[in-house]
């Protein structure tokens, strides 16, 4: 019998996930994301400017209106995991978009493990942004010189994330 075995450049890992926070506005408010993210994350968070103007809110283009902060690498996959358990490790399929990334938010910081309740904060939710790659082939697309697309064959699709999420991350879609 022949053993089947997968090219290892197209395994799919993690690329990084961002976490987001969204205020609306600048002040202590946005203040206390901040810290809630970097308390979280043990990473420097920063702030997200409004990209258009919205007079119903009061925003100017340009207004600090949220805080965000990236991981990436092993610490980015176990922040994933606790993430997921306070989902009990279930998404909706409708959380995955066509190129094969995932998100989903997390209503209540405090029921995140390890988390403690900080009066000061008082309860915000937040969100986690999933990003995924193929091991190899990505720099091709990101080179300063001879820079090429990528093939369609090497993209992630929609099913090859959901595979991925129940198969390594152990989640169950609904």
């Amino acid at each position: 019998m022949e053993k089947t075995t997968t090219n290892p450049m197209r395994q799919i890992v993690i690329d990084k996930v961002t976490l987001n926070i969204g205020v609306g506005h600048s002040g202590a408010d946005l203040e206390n994301a901040k810290t809630l993210l970097e308390r979280l994350s043990e990473r420097k968070a920063v702030e997200t400017l409004a990209k258009v103007r919205n007079p119903v809110f009061h925003i100017k283009k340009g207004d600090p209106i949220g805080a965000k902060t990236t991981l990436r690498g092993t610490h980015a996959v176990e922040f994933v995991k606790k993430a997921l358990h306070v989902r009990q490790f279930t998404l909706p399929k409708r959380s995955f978009d066509k190129e094969g990334h995932f998100s989903f938010g997390v209503p209540e910081y405090i029921e995140f493990p390890g988390a403690k309740y900080d009066p000061k904060i008082g309860i915000i939710g937040f969100d986690v942004c999933v990003t995924l790659r193929r091991k190899g082939g990505w720099r091709v697309a990101r080179r300063r010189a001879v820079r090429a697309p990528i093939a369609a064959a090497h993209r992630i699709r929609k099913e090859d994330a959901q595979a991925f999420a129940q198969e390594v991350l152990g989640v169950k879609l609904v």
